[in-house]
């Protein structure tokens, strides 16, 4: 087996909406993996101007692929 050169491994968890984004784009692109796709968006991503670091007080949570949902009535966290 030949050697990459990639050491690292990332594991991220989406949303159910988040994975079919990524999957639509996938397939549109003809990426041979979800692998594939995720290292070409990030190197896009990063490449782009104007792209702005994130403050070190930010969470987690306020980064996502797709703009939130509002919440319905009943959900945990609704008014």
């Amino acid at each position: 087996m030949a050697v990459v050169g990639r050491g690292e491994r990332l594991q991220i968890m989406l949303a159910e909406d988040e994975l079919a984004a990524l999957d639509d784009w996938r397939f549109s692109h003809r990426m041979p993996s979800r692998t594939a796709a995720v290292r070409e968006l990030l190197k896009r991503g990063l490449s782009a101007e104007g792209f702005q670091l994130a403050d070190k007080l930010s969470k987690s949570k306020e980064f996502g692929l797709l703009a939130p949902r509002p919440k319905r009535k009943g959900q945990v966290g609704s008014p």
